[in-house]
């Protein structure tokens, strides 16, 4: 491996041929990549509920399994349940929210909304007539995401031998410093992934309570927008307020400057209690490096790499952070 990067080195048109080659094919399986690097979060965040399990005695494989079926479980039992009325919510907030949107505009004083609320009444139209394939759409796919779940199984198995395998890559003096940079990726992506998945759910719990004691309509589908946004930080609270403030306007102007001041207290708790000891150790980054990184993943990747950007940027900073040790 080493005497073939050497050779490549001296060979400069080899080497940009091999650099072109190694771009395209990078592009093409992206998604492929997407869902790898998803199920090694998984993996990831999964990895310490394993090694407690097998601290106590238990096999790896039965520790990955137990792991496992306490995740499908608290699927089936606390959110299957759920999705009819879900959906249902949703639907019906899909199709009345251009309506809010014309009479908010009106409120305003937008005197000429009818071309933005055609465009609305069109995309959420096809989203509510094909909710099935835009979910497939967001996730990949059903198979895909059932893939992805898959290999983050096996990666929990051979997780050990799969970080050995790494560190063979590299000069046997390396070694040791590579297996410490694997562990401080695993440490930081499921960190990432856990608090990540805490913080959604209070924003979405939270934003539902405050909205529906304000008496706003369609709260649950609302907070429930406010709880996936939750995975773009500084983008994602402002994007999840404008359709709940819209809403709100509708009722009363009074309501909707209630709904701005329960968005503004929820975000200010999250940020000085929850992100300080759930998320900084994980992320920690810039909002600036954040709103780019967003924006990139979002353009190479779409809805997938706006997801991904934050832990894609982390990893890359654990590596980089390594080399300079």
């Amino acid at each position: 491996m080493h005497q073939f990067f050497r050779y490549l080195f001296k060979h400069q048109v080899l080497l940009a041929l091999f650099i072109i080659t190694f771009v395209w094919f990078i592009i093409q399986v992206r998604e492929i990549i997407v869902s790898l690097f998803l199920a090694y979060i998984i993996m990831a965040a999964v990895l310490p509920f394993v090694n407690f399990l097998r601290k106590r005695g238990l096999h790896k494989v039965v520790s990955v399994v137990i792991a496992y079926i306490t995740i499908l479980l608290l699927l089936f039992l606390l959110f299957f349940p759920l999705v009819p009325f879900i959906v249902e919510q949703i639907q019906l907030l899909i199709s009345r929210f251009p309506d809010y949107l014309q009479q908010a505009s009106q409120i305003v004083g937008i005197p000429d909304s009818k071309q933005l609320e055609n465009y609305l009444n069109s995309e959420l139209g096809n989203l509510s007539r094909n909710a099935v394939g835009v979910t497939t759409q967001l996730f990949g796919g059903l198979f895909s995401l059932l893939t992805t779940f898959i290999v983050s199984f096996y990666l929990l198995l051979s997780h050990e031998n799969f970080n050995k395998g790494i560190a063979r890559l590299f000069h046997p003096n390396l070694r040791p410093k590579v297996m410490t940079t694997v562990n401080r990726v695993n440490e930081k992506l499921g960190a990432w992934l856990r608090g990540q998945l805490l913080l959604s759910f209070f924003i979405g719990l939270t934003s539902w309570i405050a909205l529906t004691l304000a008496g706003v309509p369609y709260a649950l589908p609302l907070a429930i927008l406010a709880g996936i946004l939750e995975v773009l930080p500084t983008l994602g609270p402002i994007l999840s307020a404008i359709p709940a403030v819209i809403v709100a306007l509708t009722i009363s102007p009074t309501l909707a400057v209630a709904v701005i001041i329960i968005y503004i207290l929820i975000q200010a708790l999250e940020n000085n209690f929850l992100v300080p000891n759930i998320m900084q150790k994980a992320v920690g980054l810039n909002p600036v490096i954040v709103i780019l990184a967003v924006l990139i993943g979002s353009t190479l990747m779409g809805i997938a790499g706006a997801l991904l950007a934050i832990p894609f940027v982390s990893f890359i900073i654990v590596i980089f952070k390594s080399i300079e040790e």
